[in-house]
């Protein structure tokens, strides 16, 4: 009797085990690729390219300042008094950390401007992907980047990025 009754309960465990995983769905996008299909990132990408033309330009301006006064003082260097020679050599060394800063700082811009485009555009994506999800009764979407965290999928797994790509309205 009490094989029977173990018996039985191991039946109706495996059969809620059985269930469970019957509901659970999976799919996966890769999300670079959607990104990267919108044509806003396109327009983001030429808003950034613009933004990095000018900062190279305002560093390529100070870099030739730096090298105008540089070249300025190594041509009458010896003739200079000492004090003078220091006052140069200050001036030259103070307008090096500038163009450093500027040089770090303009990293630092950049990197914040590309945050900000790319952000409504992640956004966008990320809530297509959602209402894809809503939809379909999925139960989780994986990102498939290359290089990402998922290391397998199935030739026969759930791609979601075709119907994302259409919520999203591109080809």
């Amino acid at each position: 009797m009490k094989r029977l009754l173990i018996l039985v309960l191991s039946v109706f465990m495996a059969g809620g085990f059985a269930f469970a995983q019957k509901e659970l769905k999976i799919g996966h996008v890769n999300s670079n690729v959607l990104v990267q299909q919108l044509p806003d990132f396109e327009k983001a990408q030429k808003t950034l390219m613009k933004h990095q033309k000018d900062l190279e330009g305002a560093m390529g301006e100070m870099q030739q300042e730096l090298q105008t006064k540089y070249q300025a003082y190594a041509a009458k260097a010896d003739s200079l008094s000492p004090l003078l020679r220091q006052a140069k050599e200050e001036e030259i060394t103070e307008l090096q950390r500038r163009v450093e800063n500027f040089r770090q700082s303009a990293q630092e811009d950049l990197r914040k401007k590309e945050m900000e485009l790319q952000q409504p555009i992640i956004t966008k994506v990320q809530k297509a992907i959602d209402d894809v999800a809503q939809e379909n009764g999925y139960t989780y979407v994986l990102d498939a980047v290359e290089g990402g965290s998922v290391l397998y999928t199935a030739p026969g797994s759930n791609d979601l990025t075709p119907l994302v790509k259409k919520k999203l309205g591109i080809q």
